[in-house]
């Protein structure tokens, strides 16, 4: 399973962002956002890479104005870990992954004054990323982001939108990214501080989940930020299955 959530995150990389086989890393980068969770590096499985190679690493994301950074499943390479340390990178995070499979998924209920839909038109599409930047502590979103995230939808993406039924206010709203081998990843679940801690977060999780599965994905997995949020995902049919590790070298 390890291995088949790496190959999936290997190939979204080649699909949506510029790459470059770094010795014994896949190096990507973002071409309009600096953001660090945009731009990062994921090593080979069994990787033991080389002071050469890192150092390389380290350039052609210096070079290009981004951050050295990595995002991987710790167990598939294991003793990349130290190499990077040694080299003066710094552990941001280990991050529980969490996977989902049929018939495993679990049901939880949507507050009553919320309601769920698919985004379908332009102010729908940019309301969804408006409220995923907010929640995320980002920027307004721009048209060009709204339409970028159309065309992902175009490409597979299924994207959620949480509303106040009176009003219309958007609450909350997270994707499944594009499918590859029948699996998906669960992202970007956001919700406004005014509407936390009312179960919006797991109901967007069990929709999402529950359109993968009519497409017919068979492995649904996502990463949690932190345990309050790792307790919501295993209501909603995930387990932990490993660790994501978040490591970076830090600017000087």
């Amino acid at each position: 399973m390890d291995s088949r959530i790496q190959s999936y995150l290997r190939l979204a990389a080649i699909q949506q962002r510029e790459t470059e086989q770094i010795g014994s890393f896949l190096a990507t980068f973002n071409r309009s956002y600096v953001n660090p969770f945009l731009n990062y590096a994921i090593p080979d499985n069994n990787a033991t890479p080389t002071p050469n190679e890192v150092n390389a690493l380290i350039h052609a994301y210096q070079s290009r104005g981004r951050k050295p950074r990595l995002e991987y499943v710790t167990k598939l390479a294991p003793a990349v870990e130290e190499i990077l340390i040694s080299a003066g990178f710094v552990v941001e995070g280990r991050l529980p992954l969490m996977t989902c499979t049929p018939p495993l998924e679990q049901f939880l209920t949507v507050p009553e004054d919320i309601e769920l839909l698919m985004p379908v038109s332009d102010a729908q599409i940019l309301a969804t990323v408006t409220v995923q930047n907010e929640a995320y502590g980002e920027s307004s979103p721009s048209l060009e982001d709204a339409q970028r995230l159309r065309t992902s939808m175009a490409a597979g993406t299924i994207a959620v939108l949480a509303r106040v039924i009176a009003t219309g206010e958007s609450v909350g709203a997270g994707i499944c990214s594009v499918p590859v081998n029948q699996t998906t990843e669960i992202a970007g679940i956001g919700v406004r501080t005014p509407f936390r801690r009312r179960g919006v977060a797991g109901a967007l999780t069990t929709r999402l989940v529950q359109e993968a599965f009519n497409t017919g994905v068979t492995v649904a997995f996502l990463m949690a930020a932190h345990e309050a949020e790792e307790r919501i995902y295993k209501r909603a049919g995930f387990s932990t299955i490993g660790e994501i590790l978040h490591i970076s070298l830090p600017c000087k």
